[in-house]
C-alpha cells in the first residue's frame, strides 16, 4: 500500500451492503467519525483497547472465525487520533462474497466488539 493510498479513506461495508465503518490507514472510524478500531498493516483488525477483532477483507469487511479458540491477541494501541469528518457519501458497495458458516461479519453480526474509548466491556461503571 503507498503512502498516498494509506491516507484516501476506504468505506467498510457490511455483507448487506451497509456502510458501516471507514478506514483511514490504520485508524478505523464509525459513520459519524467516532475511533472505533485500527488495523495492522498484515490487515489484522483491533479495538481501540488493543484487542483483536478480525481481518479486513478485499470487499471490504472485517471477517472474523464464529469460535475463537485460545486468547484473543492483544496489541500496543497507536495514539488517538482524534474525530474524522466522513464523507457525505460512499461509493456503492461492491457484490459481497456469501460466508461460510464458521466465519462472520463483525459489523453486521457483533458491531458492539468495535466500540468507541468511552464504551466498551471493559469500560469502568460510572458511580
Amino acid at each position: 500500500m503507498t503512502t498516498e493510498a494509506r491516507k484516501k479513506p476506504i468505506p467498510i461495508y457490511t455483507t448487506p451492503g451497509d456502510w458501516a465503518a471507514l478506514l483511514v490507514f490504520p485508524y478505523i472510524f464509525d459513520p459519524v467519525g467516532e475511533w472505533i478500531g485500527w488495523m495492522s498493516p498484515d490487515r489484522n483488525v483491533f479495538d481501540v483497547d488493543g484487542v483483536f477483532i478480525g481481518w479486513l477483507s478485499d470487499e471490504p469487511r472485517i471477517l472474523r472465525k464464529r469460535i475463537i479458540e485460545g486468547d484473543l491477541i492483544r496489541r500496543e494501541v497507536p495514539p488517538h487520533p482524534g474525530r474524522v469528518r466522513p464523507p457525505a457519501t460512499v461509493p456503492l458497495p461492491p457484490m459481497m462474497a456469501e460466508l461460510p458458516f464458521e466465519i462472520i461479519d463483525v459489523l453486521d453480526e457483533e458491531p458492539e466488539r468495535l466500540h468507541t474509548t468511552d464504551t466498551g466491556e471493559f469500560k469502568e461503571d460510572m458511580d
